[in-house]
């Protein structure tokens, strides 16, 4: 394979290198006999570089469907009507912790990978400038980690150590969970930190579309969001305003997952497929295509797609729920984004139900090779962000001048006048579904706000999650093996309140 400096396409002996002859049997089928430390390893940007890149390899194993299904698919805006995946279910507790598992092992996995580096990076001799891109590169990625363990499961267990010996394993495995709020705050600083001296620039300027100065600003922004820290917030907002500027120049033909790396984006998770060549993908155009496809034809729920092949393989899908379809998003309100996030018919042919659109389809897939990129954060996220920010400090004329950029460009009505904050606040909140929907951040915002289990057991349609759905299911439970490997320091108290 050519050498690239792009962080997902790479050979996997940088992944085995960071995990280690501890790690590496558990993560990689790898050979660790000529695996070397830190210490002997940083002598050139070269490995610098390939050692960062190795914090990125474990998202491609939590971006995949079940995932989307967690943080999407059990909410106000979509269900997985049919599906008997447990996430989609949430048939959830500690002994099955579905997706949670995944998210669990490969965020610290990332994490060990990210500390491994920066160990490396600070104590080489190498000249610390020449590496500096570098090192608040792996100490985004540590932060990124860091924030969807906390947004996922609560308070987690934080460290920022090098795991160097099986000491170290068993110390760092027997760590308790510590406050996210804590967590945060301490991320937000070292972060804060090093921003100022990175190049100012959006992430589709950076060489690969690497985390630059873009994705730290918007860290520290939801990671600020969190703590309720929205005069923060709206200082680090206003850095990545000072970097992208008016939203109305970039365009919503930008915003579908097969558009890469546009001008927008802030953070995409890389994906690209070649039969026979290339194969980094994962798979949720599986879950998000019209259902079924007829035996080998591009008919799909009984209408023709040759947009999107033969070839396809399709599972039980997420599909919008009447409640985003017919008020918060409906048809007749002539909303730009509406046949982008969800279609009733093609090519003036009507399915059976409404789908998912084609902001999620992935063209000619081939299996469930799905060679998209997923848009996880965009400039719009952060306009948004500083909608909600203004609001909560009853800055309200600035917040509705917020609002209205994204509405503007969606070719919606402007808010108009100010009347009551709470009223502000529902449509900001509604702003952001139809913005970002499928963009696997509504179960966080509706956490965020607390108001996830009401939201949900209100709107969502499948059934098995109106009968199992418990206020504890807000976050995931920490998995049961974990627990005991631990020695019992962690724990799933919220859990056992509603035994199990």
């Amino acid at each position: 394979m050519a050498k690239s400096k792009n962080p997902f396409r790479f050979a996997l002996r940088a992944a085995a290198f960071l995990c280690g002859a501890v790690w590496c049997s558990a993560c990689l089928d790898e050979d660790t006999s000529s695996i070397v430390s830190p210490d002997d390893y940083f002598r050139s940007e070269e490995q610098c570089q390939t050692a960062v890149n190795g914090a990125y390899i474990p998202l491609k194993s939590i971006y995949i469907f079940r995932y989307m299904m967690a943080v999407e698919g059990v909410t106000d805006l979509a269900s997985v009507n049919g599906s008997a995946q447990v996430d989609a279910r949430l048939l959830i507790s500690p002994a099955n912790s579905g997706v949670g598992e995944v998210v669990w092992q490969y965020g610290y996995i990332g994490i060990r990978n990210a500390n491994c580096a920066i160990y490396g990076m600070e104590h080489s001799d190498l000249n610390q400038e020449d590496v500096f891109r570098l090192l608040c590169e792996a100490k985004i990625l540590r932060a990124y980690y860091y924030y969807l363990l906390t947004s996922f499961f609560g308070d987690v267990p934080f460290y920022e150590d090098y795991v160097r010996t099986v000491d170290d394993l068993k110390r760092v495995c027997s760590l308790p969970r510590m406050s996210a709020i804590q967590t945060r705050q301490t991320l937000i600083e070292e972060l804060s930190a090093f921003a100022p001296r990175m190049q100012q620039i959006p992430t589709a300027s950076e060489t690969e579309h690497r985390c630059g100065a873009a994705m730290a600003w918007m860290l520290v922004a939801k990671m600020q969001m969190w703590n309720k820290d929205w005069a923060g917030a709206m200082t680090s907002l206003q850095k990545l305003r000072e970097i992208y500027g008016p939203l109305s120049q970039y365009s919503l033909e930008d915003i579908p997952f097969r558009n890469k790396n546009t001008q927008e984006s802030i953070f995409e998770i890389q994906h690209a497929y070649e039969k026979g060549g290339l194969n980094y993908s994962s798979n949720c155009a599986s879950i998000c295509m019209p259902h079924p496809r007829a035996g080998d034809s591009y008919n799909y729920d009984g209408v023709d797609i040759p947009e999107l092949g033969n070839e396809a393989v399709v599972w039980a899908p997420i599909r919008p729920t009447s409640y985003f379809a017919n008020s918060v998003m409906p048809e007749a309100a002539g909303d730009a984004r509406r046949d982008n996030n969800m279609v009733s018919k093609w090519n003036g042919h009507k399915f059976s139900r409404t789908w998912m659109g084609p902001k999620f389809w992935c063209p000619l897939m081939y299996a469930s090779n799905d060679s998209n990129n997923y848009k996880v954060f965009r400039y719009a996220d952060a306009v948004l962000m500083m909608a909600e920010c203004l609001c909560e400090l009853n800055e309200n004329e600035e917040a509705i001048a917020c609002l209205d950029e994204v509405k503007t460009r969606a070719g919606l009505p402007v808010y108009g006048p100010f009347k009551t904050k709470e009223k502000l606040t529902d449509e900001i909140r509604k702003e952001r579904a139809r913005e970002l929907f499928g963009e696997f951040q509504r179960k966080f915002d509706l956490v965020r706000w607390g108001i996830w289990y009401k939201f949900t057991t209100q709107y969502n349609t499948y059934t098995d999650v109106q009968e199992n759905i418990r206020p504890c299911h807000e976050y995931y439970p920490i998995p049961d093996q974990q627990v005991v490997a631990s020695g019992y320091q962690l724990d799933n108290n919220a859990y056992k309140q509603y035994g199990l």
